[in-house]
């Protein structure tokens, strides 16, 4: 089941937004969310293939959100390890 960019821009939005409050960041602002996310949902589903999970493209919104979500904390966590903490220029 493929989403549609409508639904890409959701689940961007709702997975930076769920990265912002596990990270105790105060996140990046509406469209940076969004980017996180979406970057997010391919490293997210990069891993899940490897995984043998499956990619973000084979499952439900709920699951690819939690994909992508996954993979936007790896993002941060490794943008955190290369800024030394500074994230706002992310």
């Amino acid at each position: 089941m493929g989403h549609g960019i409508i639904a890409w821009i959701i689940i961007g939005l709702i997975a930076g937004w769920l990265t912002g409050k596990i990270m105790k960041g105060s996140g990046f602002g509406a469209l940076m969310d969004m980017v996180v996310g979406l970057i997010g949902a391919m490293i997210g589903g990069f891993i899940s293939y490897h995984l043998g999970l499956g990619g973000v493209r084979e499952h439900g919104l709920i699951m690819s959100i939690v994909i992508a979500t996954i993979g936007a904390v790896i993002l941060t966590l490794i943008v955190r390890l290369l800024t030394g903490g500074r994230t706002r220029e992310l």
